[in-house]
C-alpha cells in the first residue's frame, strides 16, 4: 500500500509535536516530508521531533508535488484559515481542535469541504479512547438505559503565564480543553435544551482569564456539566467521565493515566443493580491518544473510510461549544449544508 504523503503545518498547538510524532512513527501509513512553521512560530524555539525533518515555509508545504493530506496545528486562532487554504486544493485535512472562535470562519471551512468533498477531521483525541468508544456504542444500544446525567472533567494545573494566555478564547478554559468534553456530552446525549455557561477567573497570581471552565447542559432527564481548570493540583489523574444511566453508571477515570513508553491507559468503574455497590473495576490497554485518530485520518484521506463525524455535527458542536463559552449563538438550528 502507498504510504500518504502528508505534511505539518504549524507547530503553536500544544498537540503539534505529539502529532508529529504519532505520523513520524506510523512509518508503514504515512510519509512525512516536513513540517511549517507560520507565522511568529518560526521564531519560537524548535522542539526535538521537528530537527530531522524538512523545514518549510506554509506555501512550499502546500505545494508539495504529489501532496496527499496536511496536518493542521498552528496556534488555535489560525487553525481554520489554514485548513481552509489546504481544502482550497482539495487536500484531506486533519485539524486540530476546536477551530477558529469565528464561527463564521469554521462554517465556510465546512461548507468548503462538503462543497469539494474533502475529507475532513477536527482532532477531538477522545473519540478514539477505547474505552469511550465502547461506552459510546453501548448508549446507543441502550444499555444503561435512559441517560439522566453526564458529568465531565478535565482539570490540570497551568502557569500564570500559561493561564493568562486562556484569555485568547471566548470562555477560556472551557473553550481550550473544555471542547472535549463537550463534544463527549453532545454525542452521549445530543443537543442540549439549555446551556448555562458558569465560567469564572480565580484572580490566582493576578490572572484576569476565565481559567476556571464550566457549563451546565439541561437535558429532558436531568442535568450534565463540564468541569475544566487550570489550576487543580494533580488534575490530570482526576480527569473523568461519568454516565449515569437507568440500567447502570459507567465511570473512566482518569480519562487518561500515563504509562510505560509514554503511552496511555484508561480506567473504568461500571456500577450495576443492586445498589450500593462498588462496581467492578478494570483498565483498558495501554494506546497512544493520538495514533488511532491519525490512522483513521488517513483511511479517510484514502477514501476507505467515511468520517462517522459529519460536517453538520462538527458545525454544531461548535456552535455548542461556543455557546457554552457565553457567546450569543442560535447553537439549535440545523445546518444546512
Amino acid at each position: 500500500m502507498k504510504k500518504l504523503k502528508i505534511v505539518q503545518i504549524g507547530i503553536g498547538h500544544d498537540h503539534a509535536p505529539a502529532a508529529f510524532r504519532s505520523m513520524q512513527k506510523q512509518t508503514d501509513i504515512f510519509e512525512l516530508v516536513g513540517w511549517a512553521p507560520v507565522g511568529d512560530e518560526a521564531d519560537r524555539p524548535i522542539m526535538d521531533v521537528y530537527k530531522s525533518a524538512p523545514r518549510l515555509s506554509p506555501e512550499e508545504a502546500l505545494n508539495i508535488p504529489g501532496l496527499d493530506a496536511v496536518c493542521i496545528e498552528t496556534d488555535d486562532w489560525n487553525l481554520t484559515e489554514w485548513a481552509l487554504k489546504a481544502v482550497e486544493r482539495d487536500l484531506p485535512v486533519e485539524m486540530d481542535k476546536p477551530g477558529t472562535p469565528d464561527h463564521g470562519e469554521f462554517e465556510q471551512l465546512c461548507r468548503e469541504a462538503h462543497r469539494r468533498n474533502v475529507p475532513l477531521q477536527v482532532g477531538y483525541m477522545y473519540r478514539h479512547n477505547p474505552f469511550i468508544r465502547q461506552l459510546i456504542n453501548d448508549v446507543c444500544a441502550g444499555e444503561l438505559g435512559t441517560l439522566h446525567a453526564v458529568e465531565a472533567h478535565m482539570d490540570c494545573i497551568h502557569t500564570p503565564e500559561k493561564r493568562q494566555w486562556l484569555d485568547h478564547f471566548p470562555g477560556g478554559m472551557l473553550y481550550y480543553l473544555g471542547c472535549y468534553l463537550i463534544d463527549l456530552v453532545v454525542q452521549l446525549q445530543g443537543v442540549p435544551q439549555e446551556i448555562i455557561p458558569m465560567s469564572v477567573c480565580s484572580k490566582l497570581d493576578g490572572v484576569t482569564s476565565l481559567d476556571i471552565g464550566m457549563a451546565a447542559m439541561r437535558y429532558e432527564n436531568g442535568l450534565s456539566f463540564v468541569k475544566t481548570s487550570a489550576n487543580e493540583m494533580g488534575g490530570f489523574l482526576r480527569r473523568q467521565l461519568v454516565v449515569c444511566g437507568t440500567k447502570k453508571t459507567v465511570e473512566l477515570r482518569p480519562l487518561e493515566e500515563d504509562c510505560v513508553g509514554g503511552l496511555q491507559l484508561t480506567r473504568r468503574r461500571i456500577c450495576s443493580p443492586p445498589g450500593w455497590n462498588d462496581g467492578v473495576y478494570d483498565a483498558s490497554e495501554a494506546f497512544d491518544r493520538y495514533d488511532g485518530m491519525f490512522a483513521f485520518f488517513a483511511k479517510m484521506a484514502r477514501g476507505v473510510a467515511v468520517n462517522p463525524y459529519t460536517l453538520a455535527y462538527e458545525e454544531q458542536l461548535h456552535r455548542i461549544i461556543l455557546a457554552a463559552c457565553g457567546v450569543e449563538i442560535d447553537y439549535k438550528k440545523e445546518f444546512i449544508l
